[in-house]
C-alpha cells in the first residue's frame, strides 16, 4: 500500500499532469494498492484567495476575471488530457458549477465587505476540488480505473478555520469505511489535499503544508508501506542549490533531521507532515515527478550511522530581539514575562539564547512581527525600564538563522570547532547561537549580508573537505 501526493507543480498544466499520470500508472504496475492526493493546479489557490480578498475590499472585477481565467485554464488542460468527449463534458460542467459557486460567494463577500476565516476556507479549497476530478479523468483516459474523492467526506477536523487540526479517530474510521474499500476494489482514488470538514460538514483547510499533511494522515490511516511526496526537486538537498551549486541529494534522513530542516526553511517538506508517519513508523520518500528515476530522499526512524552534518538550511527576514539589563540578574520570572508578552501578540519565537550571567535574553522572531513584539515587551517591562533594571529592549533587524543539522553530530568532538573556524576564517560574524540538548541542530544568527557566504563556507567545511566523513549523497 502506497500513498502518493502530488504538489501544485506536478499538476500545474496539461504537460505536468500527463507526466504525473505516467508516474501513477508506473507505480500502480508495481503496487496495485495506491491512493493519490493532489494539490490545486499551480497558482490557482493564490488567485482564488486574492480575488476573494479583493472582493472584501470592495472590488468585483478581480473575482469575475478569476472565474474566467480558471475556467479556461482547467478546460484547456481537460481538452488535452481527457480523450472522451462525454468525460470532458461532465468535467466541464463540474468546473462551471464550482466557479459559479465561487463567483456567488465572492459577490456576497463584496456586499458584506468581510471575508471570514470560514469563508476563506471555502474559497481556498476550490482549487483542489477542480484538480482532483481532472487528474482522475486523465488517469481513466490512460486506462487506469480511477475516481476522485472530496477529502471533506473523510478528513474530519476541528473548526480552527485556516489551520484546522485533523481528528484522527473519526478520520481513520471514515478512511476504513469509505476509502479502503475503493482501493480493495481496484479503484485508484484521487483525493483532494489540503481540505477537510468538521464533523457537521463545514469545509475547512489544514493550513500551510496541508496537502502533504493530508497524504501523511491518510497514509497513516491506511497503514501504508510508504508515503511518497512527489515534487519538482530530486529529494532533499544538502543546501539550497541556488546558494551552493555543489549541493547534492541526501539519500536518507531521520524523522528528527528532516523535521529540523523543514522547520529551518527547507521548503520541500512541512514539519507537521511527519507527525502521522512518526506515529506509525512509515517511511516518507521525496521524489521528483519530472525525474522519477533520479535521486530521492527517504525519511525513516533511524538516522544514518556514518553521517555527521547532514544539511544546512536557513530562515530569512528575521529580527533578533534583545532584552538587556544588569537588574535582570537573579530576578525570577523575567524570562516567563518576556515570552508571555510575545505569546500575547501571537508571535512565533524561532530561536532563544540566554547568557549564563542572566543579564540578557535574546530571541528571534519574524521581521514583520518585530514591532508588535517590541511594543508588547516595552509595555510589560515599563516599570523595569523606568527604574533601569532593564537597560533596553533592542531589535536587530535583517538577520538570518543558519541551521546546521545532523543526528550524527551528537557526541562527536570537533563539530563546533570546525563550524566556527570555517566561519571565522571567512570573516563571518556570528551574532547569536543556540544548540538543542538533542545535539542534532546548531543554529547561528548572522547578518543578512553574510548569510550566503556562511552557508557556502559551512557546506565546504563539512561536505567538500576530505578530512571528515560525509553523509550518503546520491
Amino acid at each position: 500500500m502506497l500513498t502518493l501526493k502530488f504538489g501544485g507543480t506536478s499538476v500545474g498544466n496539461a504537460d505536468a499532469i500527463a507526466q504525473t499520470v505516467s508516474v501513477i500508472a508506473a507505480t500502480k504496475a508495481q503496487d496495485q494498492n495506491i491512493a493519490v492526493v493532489t494539490s490545486a493546479m499551480s497558482g490557482v489557490t493564490d488567485l482564488l484567495v486574492n480575488s476573494a480578498r479583493a472582493a472584501a475590499a470592495g472590488q468585483r472585477q478581480p473575482f469575475l476575471d478569476a472565474r474566467d481565467i480558471l475556467h479556461d485554464k482547467h478546460l484547456e488542460a481537460a481538452r488535452t488530457l481527457i480523450g472522451s468527449e462525454e468525460e470532458r463534458s461532465v468535467y466541464g460542467q463540474h468546473v462551471t458549477k464550482q466557479l459559479d459557486f465561487f463567483a456567488r460567494l465572492c459577490s456576497s463577500i463584496n456586499v458584506l465587505g468581510e471575508l471570514t476565516p470560514r469563508g476563506l476556507d471555502v474559497v481556498s479549497g476550490l482549487g483542489e476540488r477542480m484538480s482532483a476530478p481532472l487528474l482522475a479523468a486523465a488517469l481513466r483516459s490512460r486506462g487506469v480505473n480511477s475516481a476522485w474523492l472530496d477529502a471533506a467526506e473523510i478528513m474530519v477536523t476541528d473548526d480552527n478555520f485556516g489551520e484546522a487540526a485533523p481528528l484522527l479517530i473519526p478520520t481513520c474510521d471514515r478512511v476504513q469505511n469509505r476509502l479502503k474499500p475503493m482501493i480493495e476494489q481496484g479503484v485508484t482514488p484521487v483525493i483532494t489535499g489540503f481540505v477537510g470538514a468538521t464533523e457537521s460538514g463545514i469545509p475547512t483547510t489544514l493550513g500551510r503544508g496541508g496537502s502533504d499533511f493530508s497524504a501523511a494522515i491518510l497514509g497513516s490511516c491506511l497503514s501504508a508501506d510508504e508515503i511518497q511526496i512527489w515534487t519538482d526537486v530530486n529529494g532533499i538537498l544538502s543546501a539550497d542549490p541556488r546558494i551552493v551549486p555543489q549541493a547534492r541529494t541526501l539519500k536518507q534522513l531521520s524523522y528528527n533531521e528532516a523535521a529540523e530542516l523543514a522547520y529551518f526553511g527547507a521548503k520541500v517538506l512541512h514539519p507537521k507532515t511527519l507527525l502521522p508517519a512518526i506515529e506509525r513508523g512509515i517511511p516518507v520518500r521525496i521524489l521528483n515527478t519530472f525525474n522519477p528515476d533520479g535521486p530521492s530522499t527517504v525519511i525513516t526512524r533511524e538516522p544514518q550511522k556514518n553521517g555527521l552534518v547532514k544539511a544546512i538550511s536557513a530562515i530569512r527576514d528575521l529580527t533578533l530581539m534583545n532584552v538587556e539589563g544588569r537588574g535582570m540578574m537573579g530576578v525570577p520570572g523575567i524570562a516567563a514575562r518576556t515570552f508571555r508578552a510575545v505569546a500575547d501578540v501571537k508571535a512565533n519565537v524561532l530561536m532563544i539564547s540566554q547568557a549564563s550571567s542572566e543579564q540578557s535574553i535574546c530571541f528571534v522572531v519574524r521581521r514583520h512581527r518585530s514591532d508588535d513584539v517590541q511594543m508588547a515587551l516595552e509595555t510589560e517591562f515599563e516599570r523595569e525600564l523606568t527604574l533601569r533594571y532593564i537597560d533596553r529592549i533592542h531589535p536587530v533587524h535583517n538577520v538570518v538563522i543558519v541551521a546546521v543539522v545532523g543526528s550524527g553530530m551528537r557526541g562527536t568532538p570537533g563539530i563546533a570547532g570546525r563550524l566556527f573556524r570555517s566561519l571565522g576564517n571567512a570573516g563571518v560574524n556570528v551574532i547569536a547561537l543556540a544548540q538543542g540538548s538533542s545535539e542534532s541542530n546548531i543554529s547561528l544568527v548572522v547578518d543578512r549580508a553574510d548569510f550566503e557566504k556562511a552557508v557556502q563556507v559551512i557546506h565546504r567545511a563539512f561536505f567538500q573537505s576530505r578530512s571528515v566523513p560525509t553523509p550518503q549523497l546520491v
